[in-house]
């Protein structure tokens, strides 16, 4: 999927420039790659939100610069701690007939069997590396779950061959396991157990 991003060019120098363009709503940015010198620009940052929240992270943005059309991808950006404004893009230029490598969600999909029988699901592995043309990049990587029993467990090498692009993460890293559930300890019993009250006699009163 690609997305058309209206940018305009903008000095380096001084630094204040950058400044002044957040406050007018725009993100600095720059492009890079693909035999292409670096180049300073500048987006809309609600054009650019919106984008984002629609399309995802790994979905190509074409730049529009003086009418030349530069396909890319959201390479790095930077944001506010406080306010999650922007603060800086950075693109990377892309040839759409060549693979390239990024990150991808990994989402797992289903109730484990195993978990239906009392045991616990265990995710090690939350994102994955992915080869491939840009327009076939995943956003995530949806994984199924639910034939998981107890003392399972899901490494990458496990997963089916997929449609468009490749997983190029070992393939021995485990994503997820089925655990049973630990049994309470001599220690968490006692503990989870309320001490009986001191019964005090007349006798012990007086």
């Amino acid at each position: 999927m690609s997305v058309v991003l209206k940018a305009e060019k903008r000095a380096v120098r001084p630094r204040s420039i950058r400044t002044k363009l957040r406050a007018e709503g725009r993100v600095p940015s720059a492009v890079h790659g693909n035999k292409k010198e670096n180049i300073s620009f500048s987006v809309d940052a609600h054009e650019l939100d919106k984008a984002i929240r629609e399309n995802g992270l790994n979905a190509v943005y074409t730049l529009d610069l003086d009418g030349q059309k530069i396909s890319t991808l959201l390479q790095d950006y930077q944001l506010d701690t406080f306010s999650r404004e922007w603060i800086h893009a950075q693109f990377l230029a892309v040839d759409m007939n060549e693979e390239v490598e990024v990150e991808a969600e990994l989402t797992l999909v289903g109730t484990p069997k195993g978990v239906k029988a009392g045991g616990v699901l265990e995710q090690n592995l939350y994102a994955v590396t992915v080869s491939a043309t840009p327009d076939k990049l995943p956003e995530r990587v949806e994984v199924d779950i639910t034939e998981m029993a107890i003392g399972d467990a899901l490494v990458i090498g496990d997963l089916p061959k997929q449609d468009g692009f490749t997983i190029v993460t070992d393939a021995e890293e485990q994503i997820c396991t089925v655990v049973e559930m630990a049994a309470p300890s001599e220690d968490d019993e006692t503990a989870a157990t309320p001490a009986e009250p001191e019964v005090i006699t007349e006798k012990a009163a007086e």
